[in-house]
């Protein structure tokens, strides 16, 4: 059998002689020439000229450490050893380990640090995302005059578009590429977002963030099946989950600028009563920053390479390469290393060749029309093979692990803070101050109302003027020749009350705040129109509080896992971290305080980021290169899913019964890590 490396041909040389794609003597691949010793010669003298010879001595060497490129030189052999021993390898399994040796000479450096930056941004983006519709709701409820079912629907439609947006754009990614599927993806969610900024409706704001959602929802699956295919394959654990933190840097982004802008309400302006901009849709607009800033920076990256390569796009790929090379060895200071590869074989798919097929003929809208049809075939294909004999475990697993995290994860996120709140709302209710029996005549109410009860009161030629009521509530009184004007109310309602000869004018006492209540001879005047915002109840500061401490408590989680990630394992982190989680969750018996809950919180969401890490990485290294992004996007969108339930069911029994969630995540988080620990090792595994 011959040497599979004798197909590869790099030249040390100087000068800008890299070779044509089929030249090379024939050869067909790439490779290193180390049979030969005048090459091995020249390549030593160029790569030392102008150094002197103690100043390259490796420290370690007195150490009897190995230098770290022996160390890759020894893995390469090792593969080279293999693929001669073994059998006979497909075309794409040589090339995952040709492109392997190319990343690996190409090194970690400036490149890849800049496409961190930029796909953090958008990783960052995403994150903020899952925070903005929760901010804004308090004062955007007022402002849209949203009810409770509105609210709701809200919130579980942003994450439905997310979810919609994960699988359509995991799936294009595949067959249209990365870097353009992303730009797309943000493009949508940057004009979207704007546009949700102005909207004075409840439907029209509605349609524009279901729409921002499904290009946010892109950027998960786009991002780390983007990055990977820098990294080599020493790097790719560490690096991918500092990736990660971006996210965490989303959320505490979300959460300081929220409290720097919306509370102010002075920024904000009006164009009559039809036009409204309050300072919560500045911070819509601020939120959308990190998305348009890795927009930009996605304009100056290239496609991925190993993207290229699968659709046998040669000439692309090797330019990028050559790209990264130059760019890390000159930023190293050490310019005069060249890049040598001359020819990388890929293999040419016939799918590629139906599109260009068919591209050929018929008018534009007709070719417009079978490229669409072509492609939506080849992603619902691709999915369906995520299901074939080789994939079949490594997706039903994957999918169980993103579930059971997902579920536990924003069901608890969702339960914190209305935990919180209901132990606010038990403390407020506490000191409720309750009248019965009182009879008030011909006074005047100039004070504000606030957390009172009263029953079976008397109101004879009273008024009430300019005041404000805040949970106040009337049972079975009597209203008799009063007035109520400019009254702004929350919570207040009037039941089985007798009111006559009453005037109602400038209130915001609708016909629904008065239950099974007997009206004679009143009248209402200039209703206020819309809605208003309460300054002071709708905008607690605590809800920033709890969002910014819940994000930030994830570093220290985030830096471990980076720095164990390649030392433990990726199963090991996923499956002890989601463990270590439910063990937490069992501690929430004991928390009868806002603090313990808060700190509780800080505590789960610190343990469970090790999790999120180590699933996003062995995602990204189970599955092949043309199936990568389809499969990250599938579990993503079920991942989307179970976020919905677990925020939907959670809550419902806040102020009922702790146990139910509890229980719920200790048991989702049990089955997931115990999964987890079936999964493979896929640390010393090149990217197929």
């Amino acid at each position: 059998m011959a040497d599979p490396y004798q197909n590869n041909v790099y030249h040390q040389g100087g000068g800008d002689s890299y070779g044509s794609y089929g030249e090379g003597g024939g050869h067909d691949g790439y490779g290193y020439q180390a049979d030969d010793p005048t090459q091995e010669e020249d390549a030593a003298s160029d790569a030392t000229e102008g150094h002197d010879e103690e100043d390259q001595m490796y420290e370690g060497e007195y150490q009897g450490i190995p230098h770290p490129d022996e160390v890759k030189a020894a893995q390469r052999a090792a593969r080279a050893k293999t693929r001669a021993a073994g059998s006979a390898v497909s075309e794409l399994e040589e090339l995952s380990e040709q492109y392997e040796d190319i990343m690996e000479d190409c090194g970690h450096g400036k490149f890849q640090w800049t496409l961190f930056v930029v796909l953090g941004l958008a990783l960052m983006a995403d994150g903020v995302e899952c925070f903005v519709v929760a901010f804004v709701l308090p004062s955007a409820e007022k402002d849209l005059c949203l009810s409770n079912a509105e609210k709701g629907m809200l919130g579980l439609t942003v994450f439905l578009s997310m979810m919609v947006g994960a699988f359509l754009w995991g799936g294009l990614a595949d067959k249209v590429g990365r870097r353009r599927c992303l730009i797309v993806a943000l493009a949508i969610n940057c004009v979207f977002a704007f546009l949700s900024a102005f909207a004075q409706g409840y439907g029209f704001f509605l349609f524009f963030r279901v729409l921002s959602g499904v290009g946010i929802g892109g950027t998960v699956p786009i991002v780390y099946s983007y990055f990977s295919e820098f990294l080599q394959m020493d790097k790719r654990g560490e690096h991918l989950s500092w990736l990660c933190m971006f996210w965490m840097i989303g959320g505490i982004y979300a959460s300081f600028t929220a409290w720097g802008i919306i509370p102010r309400y002075g920024w904000g302006f009006s164009m009559g009563t039809e036009f409204q901009f309050h300072s919560w849709r500045v911070f819509v607009l601020v939120a959308a920053l990190p998305a348009i800033s890795s927009l930009v920076g996605l304009t100056f990256m290239p496609e991925s390479p190993r993207f290229l390569l699968e659709t046998a796009k040669h000439d692309e790929a090797w330019m990028i390469l050559k790209q990264v090379h130059d760019t890390n060895w000159r930023a190293k200071g050490q310019p005069e290393k060249v890049f040598t590869v001359t020819h990388i074989k890929a293999p040419k798919t016939a799918e590629d060749e139906f599109i260009e097929i068919q591209s050929a003929t018929g008018t534009a809208l007709q070719r417009w029309a079978v490229r669409s049809l072509t492609l939506s075939k080849l992603v619902l294909k691709n999915v369906a093979s995520l299901l074939s004999a080789e994939l079949r475990f490594a997706t039903l697993f994957m999918a169980i692990i993103w579930f059971c995290m997902a579920f536990s994860y924003y069901g608890l996120s969702v339960w914190f803070p209305d935990m919180i709140k209901h132990l606010q709302y038990e403390e407020y209710e506490s000191k409720v101050k309750v009248f019965h029996g009182e009879r008030v005549e011909n006074f005047h109410f100039n004070f504000s109302l606030e957390n009172q009860i009263h029953k079976e009161g008397e109101y004879i030629n009273d008024s009430f003027i300019k005041i404000e009521m805040k949970s106040v509530r009337f049972e079975g009184s009597l209203f008799e020749g009063c007035r109520f004007e400019d009254i702004r109310s929350t919570d207040t309602v009037f039941e089985n009350c007798t009111i006559r000869s009453t005037r109602f004018s400038d209130t915001d006492l609708w016909e629904e705040k008065f239950i099974d209540c007997r009206i004679e001879n009143t009248t209402f005047e200039h209703n206020k129109q819309g809605c208003h915002l309460d300054t002071v109840e709708q905008n607690d500061v605590l809800i920033y509080l709890v969002s910014f401490l819940g994000s930030l408590a994830v570093l220290p989680g985030n830096i471990i896992s980076a720095l164990f990630m390649e030392k433990i394992g990726r199963v090991k982190i996923i499956g002890g971290s989601m463990l270590l989680s439910a063990g937490c969750t069992f501690l929430l018996f004991l928390s009868f305080s806002q603090s313990a809950i808060i700190a509780l919180q800080c505590l789960f969401c610190g343990v469970s980021v090790a999790a999120w890490n180590g699933i996003q990485v062995v995602t990204v290294e189970l599955f092949p290169t043309s199936k990568r992004a389809t499969a990250f996007g599938l579990l993503n969108a079920l991942c989307k899913l179970a976020a919905v339930l677990g925020s939907s069911i959670f809550p419902s029994f806040v102020g009922v019964t702790r146990a139910v969630p509890i229980l719920l995540s200790f048991a989702a988080l049990v089955c997931g890590g115990l999964v987890a620990l079936r999964l493979p090792d896929t640390r010393d595994k090149i990217l197929q």
